[in-house]
């Protein structure tokens, strides 16, 4: 059964701003990007342990071909994205956000 993902504010704000800055940087770079995303949603969807929890019960999914992650944990009946993140960020940054 695969559970539904869902993404925190903050989350889809930083998806959408890294689409919208790889598209601006070359077009299709954008598509490619979010498909990416979504490959790493569509694996936590059907088996959220599938990656390594990075600290506390957040999953960290690495995003292939882009210096992103998908910070996530399982909660009842979805899958909640805490993050898209830049792997070069301050990882305390979405480490405070695991809390919340």
């Amino acid at each position: 059964m695969n559970l539904p993902v869902v993404l925190r504010r903050q989350a889809r704000q930083e998806y959408d701003e890294a689409a919208n800055w790889y598209e601006a940087r070359r077009p299709g770079l954008g598509a490619r990007f979010t498909g990416a995303v979504q490959e790493v949603f569509d694996a936590a969807s059907v088996n959220p342990g599938r990656h390594p929890r990075v600290f506390g019960e957040v999953h960290e999914g690495l995003v292939p071909g882009f210096p992103y992650g998908v910070y996530y944990r399982q909660e009842r009946g979805h899958v909640l994205v805490i993050a898209v993140f830049h792997t070069s960020r301050d990882p305390s940054v979405r480490q405070s956000r695991a809390s919340s």
